[in-house]
């Protein structure tokens, strides 16, 4: 079954990069078209509930994106149709966090000032809340998530060669005792500012500080997820100047110091 889905996964992949490439001469023709990625879309399909509900999480910067980032949310519906999507912009998700949890929480988020630290955060926040599953805005299933996720999963991380926790596939149910302990040392780090780049201070390096891969459910990323197969770098920022945030956290510090006490 998983020579099956990893031949799958790489006839996605081909596919995909023929369209990367046609896309660059797409925006060389109309180089200000931009494609809307929806607020909230509903199943295509109808699916039983389980206890990670049926909902793909996405967040960017805007919601007006370049074709290939646009094929690629197209192509998560498609391979997963039973499952809802709920997108939001960096305005949406301080909002999302001010309403739903405590002054406190939305104290620290505040204080990041990258946004990939910023959405790093939240999607552990809204999971929390809702439960889900959450994709980073250039990740694709390579099978059908309501076939990853079985109906016995409370929740299911993405591993990567060396049994690498990562965060650009996350599933889990709302109320997770696991997404709470992340959470906690995210704000912790937060708090300390002791910490240099996004990845250790809010990324996948505090996954595998907190959770022990043995400990939790986890699939292998070549089944799963992929990342980097539709875009690229210079389609999902070329409307962001600072660029992405590998290299906008050697320019601005990921956490703004807070003022000093009177």
């Amino acid at each position: 079954m998983k020579a099956h889905i990893l031949l799958t996964s790489r006839l996605i992949k081909l596919f995909a990069n023929i369209t990367k490439v046609l896309c660059y001469g797409f925006h060389a023709l109309f180089p200000d078209q931009r494609f809307t990625l929806p607020e909230r879309s509903g199943a295509l399909l109808k699916g039983k509930n389980r206890p990670i509900p049926r909902i793909i999480w996405q967040t960017n910067f805007t919601n007006r994106v370049t074709l290939p980032v646009y094929l690629n949310y197209l192509f998560n519906r498609l391979i997963s149709p039973t499952f809802e999507y709920r997108f939001m912009i960096t305005e949406a998700r301080a909002d999302f966090i001010r309403a739903h949890y405590p002054d406190e929480i939305f104290e620290q988020y505040s204080r990041l000032q990258i946004g990939a630290a910023q959405a790093d955060f939240w999607r552990l926040l809204v999971l929390q809340k809702h439960g889900g599953v959450y994709l980073d805005i250039d990740a694709h299933a390579v099978w059908p998530l309501g076939f990853i996720i079985r109906p016995e999963h409370q929740e299911l991380y993405i591993i990567r060669k060396g049994d690498e926790l990562t965060n650009y596939f996350i599933a889990s149910r709302p109320d997770n005792p696991n997404l709470a302990r992340l959470i906690a040392r995210v704000l912790q780090n937060i708090r300390e500012n002791t910490i240099e780049g996004v990845y250790n201070l809010t990324g996948p390096g505090v996954f595998n500080q907190v959770l022990d891969h043995r400990r939790v459910p986890t699939t292998f990323y070549r089944y799963t997820c992929s990342q980097g197969s539709f875009t690229n770098e210079y389609f999902q920022y070329i409307d962001k100047p600072q660029g992405k945030w590998t290299k906008e956290q050697h320019k601005v510090s990921v956490v703004r110091q807070e003022p000093p006490q009177q």
